[in-house]
């Protein structure tokens, strides 16, 4: 029996356009019969090709990834994330060397506790040494500083007794006019034994002063002290206690009445600050040496 056509077995014919029928090889799954590359299939809607809009939704999806925007949340979970990490790793570390003592046998564990005794001791006792030490260097250290601050008062005392340093302190002035010219060296001579057995402690006359190796001399109707010429008015300093100098001049039969009797006239002044600062040189002994050792 002979084909039918199309519209046999009562099925409708399709349509075509202008009375043409599709190019021969045109079908569900077959290409064009010239060789040509098959056109893009456009998208319903907007007249764009298929493939430029998968295109479109890569690069706004990499645009959304890169570069990535941490929020303040995601950094506060992120740190608090690696800080349960590093508590997860010393712990497990932890567990690692308490399972090594665990496991380790008695004899072990015995030797492990005597050396960590031994140590505690040896600690205690370098511990104990160095406090010894510190005590030792602190004793030390003041006896020393207390040694030189006694050698430093000393040498500022016998340097005022020498006449080496300058002097002040509580005093008297006298003050000895003698238009006569009847004062001789030995009257002030007199005069510096008895302030020196009341206490005098420094005396400057004049220029010069006067400690315990100075000799007074005679020379042309004047005195000289130690070789130097001293002037009128005797202006003798004396440092001392005020209350036992005056007195001691004012006796009966004392330096000022003995000084007035040759015509002097004496005037004695107490005062609370006499300087004495006439200097004399430190002088090595030829002979004589210290017995200390």
């Amino acid at each position: 029996m002979p084909p039918r056509g199309p519209g046999a077995a009562g099925l409708p014919s399709a349509s075509v356009p202008n009375g043409r029928r599709p190019a021969e090889g045109a079908g569900s799954g077959g290409g064009p019969s010239n060789g040509t590359a098959p056109r893009a299939a456009f998208t319903p809607g907007n007249g764009k090709p298929e493939g430029a809009e998968e295109e479109t939704g890569r690069q706004r999806l990499l645009k959304g990834v890169w570069p990535p925007r941490v929020t303040r949340a995601q950094m506060i979970v992120a740190v608090l994330l690696f800080g349960l990490g590093l508590g997860l790793a010393i712990q497990v570390r932890s567990t690692n060397e308490n399972s090594v003592l665990r496991g380790a046998r008695q004899e072990d564990l015995v030797r492990i506790l005597d050396e960590l005794d031994s140590r505690t001791q040896r600690l205690q006792d370098e511990k104990r040494r160095l406090e010894n030490q510190r005590t030792e260097l602190e004793n030390s250290s003041d006896q020393a500083e207390e040694a030189r601050k006694q050698t430093l008062q000393k040498e500022q005392q016998l340097g005022v007794l020498a006449g080496t340093v300058a002097a002040q302190g509580p005093g008297i002035t006298i003050t000895i006019h003698d238009a006569q010219g009847s004062v001789e060296a030995d009257m002030l001579l007199d005069t510096v034994q008895e302030l020196r057995a009341a206490g005098a402690e420094a005396i400057q006359i004049g220029s010069v002063r006067v400690v315990a190796d100075s000799y007074f001399s005679d020379s042309g109707g004047s005195v000289e002290i130690d070789g130097r010429k001293v002037t009128q008015p005797y202006v003798v300093k004396v440092i001392g206690k005020p209350e036992d100098l005056e007195p001691a001049l004012n006796i009966p039969g004392g330096v000022v009445q003995s000084l007035e009797k040759e015509q002097a006239t004496v005037s004695v002044r107490r005062e609370k600050k006499i300087v004495v600062d006439a200097l004399r040189s430190g002088k090595r002994p030829d002979y004589a040496r210290s017995s200390s050792r």
